[in-house]
């Protein structure tokens, strides 16, 4: 395989030194922008040999590709491939019931994906709005804005991978009695920073 060094800029030298390069257990580098893209194409090469194919041939392939910087992958795959927790992927969308379990594990599935670096997506949709009432307890619910505030919270203690932050997308459906709150959440200074916030005029 080459070794000649890819021609990362000085900006993506470092973001690849902050970010995506391995460590030891003291924080050292132990790995550079060549040994980054070997690791990512022998991981994503393996494969091959499941289907009849030379690994060594589409490693290589892989390889050139990311070196002469035509292709790089996401940034899970850069940060995961070859290592113990393997996770590739970059988005996930996880369901959310009107109850607190299905809240709560929400909410531990998203800090577990955040801390491999993936992105979350949700549909607070379903959750009942701001002040109604709760047969099973007599209460009133807090709404679907006082749990995006939570998961927000859990975002930014979370930093993904340990190398950077996490990023969110709600939905919220249009006819939801709480849509202007969530529609003018963000003119709140430092509310739901980690989120990005869609509505949901198709449902």
């Amino acid at each position: 395989m080459a070794t000649t060094e890819p021609q990362f800029s000085d900006n993506a030298l470092e973001v690849l030194r902050e970010r995506y390069l391995r460590r030891d257990e003291i924080g050292e580098l132990v790995e550079t922008p060549t040994g980054m893209l070997e690791r990512v194409a022998q991981a994503v090469a393996e494969p091959a040999r499941s289907f009849g194919e030379d690994r060594e041939f589409w490693e290589g392939r892989f390889f050139e590709r990311m070196r002469r910087l035509e292709f790089l992958p996401n940034s899970p795959t850069l940060m995961n491939a070859g290592l113990p927790a393997g996770q590739l992927a970059a988005c996930f969308v996880l369901p959310i019931e009107d109850d607190l379990d299905s809240i709560f594990s929400a909410l531990n599935r998203m800090a577990r994906i955040h801390q491999t670096g993936g992105g979350t997506g949700f549909s607070f949709s379903s959750l009942r709005p701001r002040d109604d009432r709760v047969r099973s307890t007599g209460g009133i619910t807090s709404g679907p804005l006082s749990f995006m505030d939570l998961f927000d919270h859990t975002t930014a203690v979370i930093r993904q991978g340990g190398r950077r932050r996490g990023a969110n997308m709600a939905v919220l459906r249009v006819d939801h009695p709480d849509i202007k709150e969530f529609v003018n959440a963000k003119a709140t200074p430092g509310r739901l920073e980690n989120f990005n916030l869609s509505v949901d005029v198709v449902s």
